[in-house]
């Protein structure tokens, strides 16, 4: 049954009030179910948006606040950190120091805000900001699975214990989430929101084997803010 991968799934990237906690191993063993929640995000957003629909610049920005809140802000914490890792100067072992350190320094924070900047301006802009958001917030988690599968770790931690359980068939099942979407906006849209998508996996992952070994946790919390942004670049360009 889906049932508890799921459940576990959605408390693990969202605040949502879902009663006792699920068995984790249910989602380690799944985690190209991560879209689903993409699903749940999105479509938290994207009532937000609707909600405003009649001032689209409000409503853009309302709507990317609604995707980081009910996420808890864990994924924006790892575009932080990272940004914090990529700033940082020397030797690979300091610019790890600098990604995994609690302490949040001007290169995430810097980080966090264009992120977030292009993400609110792009969505202000775009034919439908609730049907942006969704496919937006559904892309974002297709990438932390990709980042989950294919990313070797270079720490024990989260990431790890996950990768651990994943197999490279998962990048493809992960697409499986995704095809509801051919139902709601053009295909031309989609596929141009799934080639946004590889491209930060592919750079993310290339970046992070570079300077820090490897990814980590944040790598994959990053790529869910940063591919949402890029998404929503590709639906207005």
């Amino acid at each position: 049954m889906l049932l508890d991968p799921l459940r576990a799934l959605l408390q693990f990237c969202t605040v949502l009030p879902l009663g006792r906690a699920a068995d984790f191993d249910a989602f380690a063993r799944r985690t190209w179910l991560y879209p689903l929640a993409g699903w749940v995000t999105g479509g938290v957003a994207a009532a937000v948006a609707m909600l405003l629909s009649g001032h689209p610049a409000l409503a853009a920005a309302a709507a990317i606040a609604a995707a980081i809140i009910v996420s808890g802000a864990n994924h924006f914490d790892g575009l932080l950190d990272l940004g914090d890792g990529l700033m940082a100067h020397g030797s690979r072992e300091k610019r790890i120091t600098a990604l995994t350190d609690r302490q949040i320094g001007a290169g995430g924070v810097a980080c966090g805000i264009l992120t977030t900047l292009l993400a609110v301006v792009g969505l202000a802009d775009v034919w439908s900001v609730a049907l942006a958001v969704l496919t937006a917030e559904v892309c974002a988690k297709l990438a932390m699975a990709w980042i989950t599968a294919l990313g070797v770790p270079f720490h024990e931690g989260i990431h790890a214990y996950l990768h651990g359980f994943s197999r490279p068939h998962f990048v493809a099942l992960a697409l499986i989430p995704v095809l509801p979407l051919f139902l709601l906006i053009p295909h031309l849209l989609i596929l141009r929101a799934v080639c946004a998508t590889a491209i930060v996996v592919l750079v993310l992952l290339l970046t992070s084997y570079r300077l820090f070994g490897g990814v980590n946790g944040d790598v994959a919390g990053a790529a869910n803010e940063i591919t949402r942004a890029l998404v929503i670049i590709a639906l207005v360009l």
